[in-house]
């Protein structure tokens, strides 16, 4: 058997396809679909120069359909990816949790733990599950402050009851 430039083409396709496995954008994915349709193209005889032609256009078709097609059915929904610290989480209500290892005081924003210290009072330990407000970010540090249910209203000086 001898060695044609189409064997070099399905090497490289399935090096490209399994190297996928490691990035997920779904890029190398698609050289790889295109490296093994250029392999045909070298079974059909092409030259390296025309090779490398249908080359660049498989690519130039199949990557942006790789991306914008193929790649969100293997998101999950309602996470948006790369957003986390640019002011979409602020307002969002959050649970404190502690980490196991450390015993840190924290809470999770798109599935990613941040420690926390509360606004008003500069505390960064609060038992677990009490609700809080995400603010912002200071580095890796959430800035939160204490939730206050709605139905609940401040007592105020007019009250009927003095404290002795």
């Amino acid at each position: 058997m001898d060695w044609n430039p189409a064997y070099s083409w399905l090497v490289l396709a399935l090096l490209l396809s399994l190297a996928e496995l490691t990035s997920g954008a779904m890029v190398l994915l698609a050289l790889g679909i295109a490296a093994a349709l250029t392999a045909g193209g070298s079974a059909l005889g092409l030259t390296l120069p025309w090779q490398l032609l249908s080359m660049a256009i498989f690519t130039g078709v199949l990557l942006p359909i790789c991306i914008m097609v193929i790649r969100p059915h293997f998101s999950p929904r309602g996470v948006a990816y790369g957003t986390t610290g640019t002011g979409v989480e602020k307002g969002n209500r959050y649970t404190t949790l502690r980490r196991d290892f450390d015993d840190a005081t924290g809470i999770k924003v798109n599935g990613d733990f941040y420690r926390l210290r509360v606004l008003e009072s500069g505390k960064t330990e609060l038992p677990s599950g009490t609700p809080v407000v995400f603010r912002r970010f200071e580095g890796t540090t959430a800035l939160v402050a204490l939730h206050q249910p709605a139905d609940i209203t401040p007592q105020d000086n007019n009250s009927q009851r003095k404290e002795p």
